[in-house]
Formats: C-alpha cells, sequence, structure tokens
C-alpha cells in the first residue's frame, strides 16, 4: 500500500506517459471514428512510440487496451466497430499503461462536436468533482473527506453518484488496497498516509444512480438510460498535500491550486 519514493516516481513516469496519450488523443478529429479504431490507434501509440505496455489489455480477460464509453454508458464500455462517434456525443476514454513494472490509471470524457449545454454541464461538473476529490488529498485526511467533497458537489448540481464502482489503489498491480469511493461522511475512513497511490474517478449521473450491466459482462449503463460521465486520475500522498502522477499538459492551472 505504502510506495517508496523511487517507486512513486517510477508511478510518476507511467503516469506522464500516459497523460501523453490524452494529450496524443487530443489533436485526433473523433467525429466518424469508431472506438476500435481508437483503441487500435491508442495501442500503437503506447507500444511503438512509448516503449510502454498497457496495462488494460489481457487483464481480467479483457481483450482490449481501452474502456470506451459512450452518453449513458456509464464505464467499461468496449470499443466495437459499431460504435461510431457522432457530433453531439460525449465519451469516456479510460486508459492504463505500464512501464518498469508501475501502472498508472486516467481517464477523460471528449465532447464530440457541438454538444448540448446540459451533457456539457454533466461534464465539467463531473471534472470539478474529481478536483474536489483530489484536494481533500493530505496526509491525517481520511477516505471519508474525499467521497463527501465529491459527493457534496455533484449533489449541489443536482447530479447523483454511481456508487456500484469506485477509485482503487494501485502500484505494480491495477486494483490495490484501498477502495475509494465517491461518497461518504467527512472525517470517517481510513486516514491517509504518504506514500500511498490509488485513483479517483467519479462516475456522475444526470438522473438516478442505479446502473445495469449488459450482456457482455463488461458495458455499465444508466437504468434510466440518462447521460453518464466520469474523470480519473492516480494520485499519490506527500509529506504535504497530494502529488497527481497523471496531470496533463494542458491542467497546470488547477494542479496549482492545490495548496
Amino acid at each position: 500500500m505504502i510506495k517508496t519514493p523511487q517507486e512513486i516516481e517510477l508511478m510518476a513516469q507511467s503516469g506522464r506517459l500516459l497523460a501523453s496519450v490524452f494529450t496524443h488523443l487530443d489533436q485526433l478529429d473523433l467525429i466518424g471514428l469508431n472506438t476500435l479504431e481508437i483503441n487500435d490507434r491508442v495501442e500503437t501509440f503506447i507500444v511503438d512510440e512509448l516503449k510502454a505496455r498497457p496495462a488494460s489489455k489481457g487483464q481480467y480477460g479483457y481483450g482490449f487496451v481501452l474502456n470506451s464509453s459512450i452518453n449513458q454508458v456509464v464505464c467499461h464500455g468496449v470499443p466495437s466497430t459499431d460504435d461510431v462517434l457522432k457530433d453531439g456525443d460525449i465519451v469516456n476514454l479510460d486508459i492504463t499503461l505500464e512501464k518498469d513494472g508501475f501502472i498508472a490509471d486516467s481517464s477523460k470524457t471528449y465532447l464530440i462536436g457541438a454538444v448540448h449545454a446540459p451533457a456539457r454541464r454533466l461534464v465539467r461538473t463531473t471534472y470539478e468533482a474529481m478536483w474536489k476529490g483530489i484536494r481533500a488529498v493530505r496526509p491525517g485526511a481520511r477516505l471519508g473527506d474525499i467521497g463527501h467533497a465529491v459527493e457534496r458537489h455533484a449533489s449541489q448540481a443536482g447530479y447523483s453518484v454511481v456508487r456500484d464502482y469506485c477509485g482503487h489503489g494501485i502500484g505494480r498491480e491495477m486494483h490495490e488496497d484501498p477502495q475509494i469511493l465517491h461518497f461518504g461522511k467527512a472525517g470517517t475512513g481510513l486516514t491517509l498516509r504518504e506514500g500511498m497511490t490509488f485513483t479517483i474517478e467519479p462516475m456522475l449521473n444526470q438522473g438516478g444512480r442505479r446502473v445495469d450491466t449488459l450482456d457482455d459482462g463488461w458495458t455499465v449503463v444508466t437504468e434510466d438510460g440518462k447521460l453518464s460521465a466520469q474523470f480519473e486520475h492516480t494520485v499519490a500522498v506527500t509529506k504535504t498535500g497530494v502529488r497527481v502522477l497523471t496531470l496533463r499538459p494542458d491542467e497546470a492551472g488547477a494542479a496549482g491550486r492545490l495548496a
């Protein structure tokens, strides 16, 4: 659970590489691409350009390098030639990367073309909720502080937080202890210590929080068919606060407000 400074630097290396994958995606015109095409482009970039390993491929028998969750899909959407991104869609791309034995995990919800205002608001609020959770991380804080910060921001905006899925410890393994809930009571739960590394990855729904899993055994959708959005970063607890290991270059301003 607790990582040494050397191990955290290796995780930060993986995190920087993973951030560059999203920078690469940012430069693509995603309209008209199917999600399997995006998966294959990401795999080529990770393997050939970054000389790293896409950690999701083969994990739990999963055959792809990313999850692609469109509109009402909450998480674990499976890439397919049938899922073509259209103007007005939102899509979460969730990617993991391993380099030199350590894994980083991050996701981003993309706005495809001209997205209607209610969907843009959901995506923006989800991103803000993730950062509310990140800003609650410091030595001596409690896991409940993270969940409370996320849930409070979501509920104030009129959204529900998915409770069936959560963040997780990460390092040499993709999923380690502890579990990071995105709801909860401040001042409760495990006490955070320097050297802990985990993901914060809230999923917010326009409607109710209940979800269903499709027959493929992977794809999770909102029960009421309304939109869902997600963002994720891998973080480390530092001596004085938190370090975002998967921070993207375009997020320098958000990181600067962590103090």
